[in-house]
């Protein structure tokens, strides 16, 4: 190997160790803002339920002891 090449191969280390927090921090950024962007979109695919409350379960239908 020729000391261009090497150090070229250093230069890229180097650059990588420094801005490697960066890039993961927009990766995480962009992921959270994906999955947001989802749960948004399958909330509104899915039909809302009924405004009315569910009645309590009585002893008899299974209902706490």
């Amino acid at each position: 190997m020729n000391y261009d090449v090497v150090s070229l191969v250093l230069a890229f280390a180097a650059v990588a160790r420094s801005y490697a927090p960066d890039v993961w921090f927009l990766v995480r950024r962009l992921l959270g803002a994906g999955v947001r962007i989802g749960a948004l979109a399958l909330s509104e695919q899915q039909p809302h339920a009924a405004s009315t409350s569910p009645a309590p379960a009585s002893r008899t239908e299974g209902g706490h002891r």
